[in-house]
């Protein structure tokens, strides 16, 4: 109950399925929490329910400390005004879960501009406005008070298999995935060392609104009538309240799918075999014949 005793986290998408999950774990292990969401539909259209406050209000019944936010988190303004609040609210900001998403699945052939552009706004923008203004009010800290050690807050940032490994009729959606994991690795290289911000990339499976409106995903994520639920959101909420939590282990700018029981690391892009052409240039006849040198043993995709 005291693993993350006056740490405030700030969960985005936090009104159903996942987010509201980790939302739910991060208050029970005492952080204060602020549950973003738009409330908007599965495809980005506006909502007229008010699934942050529903969070909030159950997090405050149960004994713990919680607000609600409904600001855009892919607006300039807006996730500024969501870190603000979380300011007012509690004081600071130790971290920071990016989980807000929508799908616009569609075959590339025939997917529209405004499906490739809403994807990537929610997800890639929605991932960089609230990390660049909480990121700023770190540095802020940093520089106001030099004499103090580097804090230890902690991004955790959203990415899937999809981004990872690709899917077919999904290239908005996984382009998007896959630069949030390197934006994770990016966040590390500028924030780790100089701040203390420690910050990571997560691929969930879980039964969520998203998994549940694909029909070639419905009946695999489905709850089971007995046993382990290996789709259930729950099962990934402690991997990232772990990660959430001072003086976690776990190194910074990595990333891991979060699996039912498993957690497995993702190996970044690592350079394979190499030919060269001999101090000179290439030239076509000698690429023909030595590219196969570039498969020669290899593995070919996990």
């Amino acid at each position: 109950m005291s693993r993350l005793r006056d740490r405030v986290a700030i969960v985005t998408g936090a009104g159903r399925g996942l987010g509201r999950s980790y939302a739910l774990h991060l208050a029970r292990e005492g952080a204060k929490v602020v549950v973003n969401d738009l409330g908007g539909g599965l495809h980005g259209e506006p909502g007229q329910d008010t699934p942050a406050e529903d969070v909030a209000r159950e997090i405050r019944e149960a004994g713990g400390e919680a607000i609600a936010n409904g600001d855009d988190i892919a607006d300039w303004e807006g996730a500024h005004r969501l870190v603000q609040a979380a300011l007012d609210a509690f004081g600071d900001v130790d971290v920071l879960v990016n989980n807000a998403g929508i799908l616009r699945d569609r075959m590339l052939v025939n997917m529209t501009a405004r499906e490739w552009d809403d994807v990537i706004r929610v997800h890639l923008r929605g991932h960089f406005c609230p990390t660049r203004a909480v990121a700023a009010h770190w540095r802020g800290r940093a520089k106001e008070h030099p004499d103090r050690p580097p804090r230890d807050a902690a991004l955790i940032h959203t990415t899937s298999i999809s981004g990872l490994f690709g899917s077919p009729g999904q290239a908005n959606y996984a382009t998007a995935k896959s630069g949030i994991a390197t934006f994770a690795y990016e966040c590390h290289l500028e924030l780790n060392e100089r701040l203390g911000v420690r910050s990571y990339a997560i691929a969930p499976s879980a039964r969520t609104r998203l998994t549940e409106s694909s029909p070639a995903a419905v009946d695999a994520v489905a709850k089971p009538d007995a046993g382990f639920d290996f789709f259930d959101p729950d099962n990934v909420s402690p991997f990232v309240v772990w990660l959430a939590s001072a003086g976690c282990g776990a190194p910074s700018g990595t990333v891991y799918t979060v699996e039912g029981d498993e957690v497995t690391v993702v190996q970044p892009w690592t350079r394979g075999r190499r030919i060269k052409a001999g101090d000179h240039r290439w030239t076509l006849d000698q690429l023909d014949k030595a590219w196969p040198e570039l498969f020669a043993e290899a593995d070919g995709h996990a």
